[in-house]
C-alpha cells in the first residue's frame, strides 16, 4: 500500500490544523484530520459552478466571485463555461491554499490562476462582498460560495458572518439585479431556502449532487437565489 504523504500545513484563524495530504495520485484537503475535499469527488464543486452562473441565467456571468480557491475546481469549471469577457475573482482566506496550488497542484487547476480572466484575491470573501455591496467594486453577476461545510454546519466559526441578517444583505446588495448567488452545503439545510426569500432573492432552488460520480446517495446540497431585475 502506497504511503500517504503531508505536503503542507497551516493554521487556520480559529487555530485549527488545514492541511494537503497525497495518497496515490489523489490530493485532498484536510482539517484538524477530517477530509474536507478531494481531487477525485469534484462533481459538486463542478456544479457549483454550472448552476451558478448558467447560460440561461438572467444575466450573463461576466463578473464571478468565488469563495474558496480549495482544489480548484469551482474556478476550473467556471472558466470553461464563461466567456474570454469574463472576470473571475476567487477570494482564499489562507495564502498557503494558494500556493499549494502554485507548487503542489498546479498539474491539476494551479496553472489556471495564470489565466488573464483570474484575479486571485488573498483575504476574507467576504471583504470582496462588502466592497461590492459599498460600491468599491463592481456588483457581482454570480457568486460561488463553498467556504464551510455548510450555512450552519460551520468548521470555521468567523464564517458565521456570513449568513446572519446582515451577510445576507451584503450579499444581496453585492449582485447585479438578475444576478444568482449559489451556496455549496456539505448536508441538507433545513429552512435555508426560506431564509433566502426572506432576503428578497427569487427563484429560489435547492439541489441535491452526489459527491462523486459513483456515489449512491446525493449528499450534498447546492442553494441558489436569485437578486430580481
Amino acid at each position: 500500500m502506497k504511503p500517504t504523504s503531508k505536503l503542507g500545513e497551516t493554521t487556520t484563524p480559529d487555530g485549527s490544523r488545514f492541511s494537503l495530504h497525497e495518497h496515490d495520485g489523489d490530493y485532498f484537503l484536510k482539517i484538524n484530520g477530517e477530509q474536507l475535499m478531494s481531487s477525485t469527488w469534484t462533481l459538486s464543486e463542478r456544479f457549483l459552478a454550472d448552476i451558478g452562473c448558467p447560460g440561461e441565467a438572467p444575466v450573463e456571468a461576466k463578473r464571478i466571485l468565488i469563495g474558496g480557491l480549495g482544489l480548484g475546481y469551482s474556478m476550473k469549471r467556471a472558466l470553461e463555461i464563461t466567456g474570454p469577457e469574463a472576470e473571475v475573482v476567487v477570494a482564499e482566506l489562507l495564502p498557503e491554499v494558494v500556493d499549494w496550488n502554485r507548487e503542489h497542484l498546479a498539474h491539476l487547476n494551479g496553472q489556471l490562476m495564470k489565466d488573464p480572466r483570474v484575479e486571485i484575491y488573498q483575504g476574507d470573501v467576504y471583504q470582496t462582498i462588502l466592497e461590492a455591496a459599498k460600491g468599491k467594486r463592481k456588483k457581482w453577476d454570480a457568486i460561488l460560495l463553498d467556504t464551510d461545510n455548510g450555512p450552519t454546519s460551520l468548521i470555521q466559526p468567523q464564517n458565521k458572518q456570513m449568513y446572519d441578517r446582515r451577510g445576507f444583505g451584503m450579499i444581496f446588495d453585492s449582485l447585479a439585479p438578475g444576478a444568482r448567488v449559489a451556496f455549496w452545503a456539505a448536508d441538507e439545510e433545513p429552512g435555508f431556502e426560506k431564509r433566502l426569500r426572506k432576503f428578497g432573492f427569487r427563484d429560489t432552488e435547492r439541489h441535491k449532487i452526489k459527491a462523486h460520480e459513483r456515489a449512491k446517495k446525493a449528499t450534498h446540497r447546492v442553494y441558489v437565489g436569485v437578486k430580481p431585475r
